[in-house]
């Protein structure tokens, strides 16, 4: 179990991971209000179903070297249309194109709270 106060700091560091490694549309969205599934989603694009995996696989490695925490479950892995890694209470979406403008979950969870992170520079 992640200490509450390093809740938002993990949804922070899933983003940046993401970002770094060229996920498109990285966003961090604030759930808790609104369901108990999770406190945060992090959602991200890969621009193929191989990139997907290389994201999924990157925030899972850099979470558990560099944070020393594991993900309760994952989901998807290896489909490349959407991977699953929940750390409860930080979700994270990774998404190919066409699963994330199907599913829209910017659109289901568009009255919560999007959370700012340091983006890296092209």
């Amino acid at each position: 179990m992640i200490p509450q106060n390093e809740i938002r700091d993990l949804a922070i560091n899933i983003a940046k991971i993401l970002d770094t490694k060229k996920a498109r549309d990285v966003k961090i969205l604030r759930v808790n209000e609104k369901t108990v599934l999770a406190d945060y989603f992090v959602i991200a694009t890969g621009t193929s179903t191989t990139h997907v995996k290389s994201l999924a696989d990157e925030v899972e490695y850099e979470v558990s070297t560099k944070l020393d925490i594991e993900p309760a479950s994952v989901e998807g892995r290896g489909l490349g249309n959407w991977t699953l890694i929940d750390y409860e209470n930080v979700i994270v979406h990774v998404f190919n194109p066409q699963a994330k403008d199907f599913y829209n979950l910017e659109k289901l969870w568009a009255d919560c709270e999007e959370i700012e992170f340091e983006k890296v520079e092209d």
